[in-house]
């Protein structure tokens, strides 16, 4: 098991994999690693659900973290290609937050919901000694649809085309410039640019222009790119389909400011953390439509590689692996204990 971030595949595959409980008919799909969300079938209707920790950072302002912390929660079960419609949100919040802090994180996650169409059905608020920022709680999203409008995770087909969105390392550069950016040697046009690339962690949006842009099963694969980064993203959506990924450095976007941020932090930016980036893997035929899409959101877009019978992840044709850790946990650490300039 890792000391930071998340387990590893060997630990999931001998402590939790083996032990979920029950075994019920209405579980479609259940825990697999790198899988981002699972599936009940409920009289045949189709309920995605996802849970994750809600992490606030008060230094962005609570009603940035607020939204921040959201759209966190939302990606998981927003690559299902089912739009999310309810959360539930429990908050172990520190004593030192007041009310009207409280007040302007929960009013940006209501906003932002509202816009979304998501209802929030229930939840659980106190305050606890020895919780503490970031970390403050847990939540489940929801999306409830038809089975034949699922994106599956593992769903990558031989002869699938691979688009990769905003690039490697958005999450990791936009949230350490933002926390730490005044204590890096670096120009300031290049920390602005950096931080900037925060805002760019959103999922939502983007996933429901794919969907729409595509004909029904045109969309075979959506992966949100967290832990373990761009590289590992790739990783899990080759393994979990049993497939050969092939993609080209060169055809991935690479959003500015990020390439001297992880020079300067000693950062691989393909393997880390970058919410808001989505590895999509899309038939021939629905190539052209949703890149439209997407450019038309604003969201860059590459036509990265291709998807064929085999195995493995191969980058410019050299194999790689699942990098495991994530850099940006360690940096992160550094700075946040004061050991880091």
């Amino acid at each position: 098991m890792s000391d930071l971030g998340k387990i590893d595949p060997d630990f999931f595959d001998e402590f939790l994999h083996p032990r979920l409980g029950a075994a019920r008919d209405d579980v479609a799909l259940g825990p697999k690693h790198g899988v981002d969300f699972g599936m009940l079938d409920v009289d045949g209707t189709a309920v995605v659900l996802a849970t994750d920790p809600v992490s606030v950072l008060p230094d962005l302002g609570f009603d940035r973290a607020g939204r921040f912390a959201l759209h966190i929660v939302l990606s998981d079960v927003a690559v299902s290609g089912l739009a999310p419609s309810h959360l539930a949100v429990s908050f172990s919040l520190p004593p030192e937050m007041s009310d009207r802090e409280f007040a302007e994180l929960w009013t940006a996650i209501d906003d932002e919901a509202e816009e979304l169409g998501i209802s929030i059905v229930t939840g659980h608020t106190a305050r606890y000694t020895g919780c503490s920022f970031p970390w403050v709680g847990a939540a489940m999203a929801l999306a409830v649809g038809d089975h034949d409008d699922v994106v599956r995770p593992d769903g990558a087909r031989p002869g699938d085309t691979v688009l990769v969105t905003k690039g490697p390392a958005v999450e990791a550069t936009g949230l350490l410039t933002t926390l730490f950016g005044d204590r890096m040697q670096l120009p300031e046009t290049t920390l602005d640019e950096a931080r900037a690339r925060l805002d760019e962690t959103r999922t939502v949006r983007d996933t429901r222009a794919i969907v729409d842009a595509a004909d029904a099963g045109g969309v075979t694969a959506m992966h949100d790119a967290t832990e373990g980064g761009l590289q590992g993203a790739l990783c899990e959506v080759a393994g979990s389909a049993g497939v050969r990924i092939d993609v080209e450095r060169d055809a991935v976007p690479l959003r500015p400011g990020v390439a001297e941020t992880c020079e300067y932090l000693d950062v691989e930016p393909w393997h880390a953390t970058s919410s808001g980036t989505l590895v999509v893997t899309v038939s021939e035929s629905a190539v052209d439509g949703v890149v439209s899409a997407l450019e038309t959101r604003g969201t860059p877009v590459g036509v990265a590689g291709t998807v064929s019978a085999g195995e493995g992840v191969y980058l410019d044709g050299d194999r790689v692996e699942h990098p495991r850790v994530d850099p940006s946990w360690a940096v992160y650490e550094a700075f946040a204990e004061g050991d880091a300039d």
